[in-house]
């Protein structure tokens, strides 16, 4: 019994190196295509009877990718898959996790429609919110990108810098983190929200840091929050800082104003596929391949003992 891995092109590289690491893993073929009135159809080439199919892709904008990711599993499920598995690097909608009056909630949405779609459970790395898993009725299993961080900490020398979190809720990202790079336990200096007279305003540093900070959080998007914290820091006197993000969006180009706010290197994991025009030249990319590999692989070993 062989696994097979469907990989949509945006993430044909990683598949490719788990395809030739991975002896019990083959590529699964598919296409996706349109009918004239713009409707998607998908076409499975592979045989798929009673094998674990796993889809790696992303459901993040443009909404093509997410319906093709749901139909591609309802297709494999009609053809007599036996279990499907999502490989979802980076598992979008997961902000919207808060039932706020009038606001769509995508995360429970989300949970919904993969399931519905024919997913058996979802492989992805760092979700927003652990309590993100209670809105998926089926297994969503979050990986920790502590080890990959801490190693780029070290390679880095950087373990003498004060790790920051940019708000409350990234405090345990960045304890994992130290942790995982045996730096010395103590209290996480972090930003927080207040709602004032003028709007939310951004709060901080709350505890000490040095003249070096190392900012941790799961996602960098426009950069708001981070830019903000930045400007802070600066303030507090912190001449040098440095950005680790697991999930890299780069959108816009608001987040640039972090190289003029001491931002001396921006890390973050492969997860989302870079624009090919971003200037890299102080962006140190970290591979995530180690982590969902390590996890396939723990696949490979049970469905043998199945088979």
């Amino acid at each position: 019994m062989v696994m097979l891995l469907f990989s949509f092109e945006t993430h044909r590289e990683m598949a490719s190196t788990f395809e030739k690491a991975i002896s019990g893993l083959q590529s699964g073929r598919f296409t996706v295509t349109r009918f004239d009135n713009g409707e998607l159809r998908v076409i499975v080439k592979s045989p798929v009877t009673a094998e674990h199919c796993f889809v790696l892709g992303s459901i993040a904008p443009p909404d093509e990718q997410f319906l093709s990711v749901l139909l591609l599993a309802h297709t494999l499920k009609k053809e007599g898959a036996r279990k499907v598995t999502a490989l979802l690097p980076y598992m979008a909608y997961t902000r919207q996790d808060k039932n706020k009056a009038g606001e769509s909630m995508a995360t429970a949405w989300a949970g919904l429609l993969v399931e519905a779609s024919g997913y058996d459970q979802v492989i992805t790395i760092d979700v927003h919110s652990e309590a993100d898993k209670q809105f998926f009725s089926i297994p969503l299993v979050s990986l920790s990108p502590a080890e990959v961080l801490a190693a780029a900490l070290t390679s880095y020398h950087l373990t003498d810098a004060t790790i920051v979190a940019p708000d409350r809720g990234a405090i345990a990202r960045c304890e994992a983190v130290t942790a995982a790079a045996r730096m010395p336990k103590g209290e996480i200096p972090y930003f927080e929200k207040r709602r004032g007279e003028a709007g939310v305003i951004q709060v901080g540093p709350i505890g000490k840091v040095s003249a070096r900070v190392v900012m941790i959080d799961d996602i960098l998007d426009t950069g708001g929050t981070l830019t903000s914290a930045c400007e802070k820091l600066m303030g507090a006197g912190v001449q040098e800082i440095y950005v680790m993000v697991t999930h890299a969006l780069f959108t816009g180009a608001h987040w640039t104003q972090l190289w003029s706010l001491g931002v001396k290197k921006i890390f973050c994991t492969d997860t989302v596929p870079l624009p090919r025009d971003l200037d890299r030249s102080n962006i140190v990319i970290l591979s995530s391949v180690p982590l969902l590999q390590k996890q396939l692989l723990s696949y490979e070993s049970e469905d043998s003992v199945k088979a």
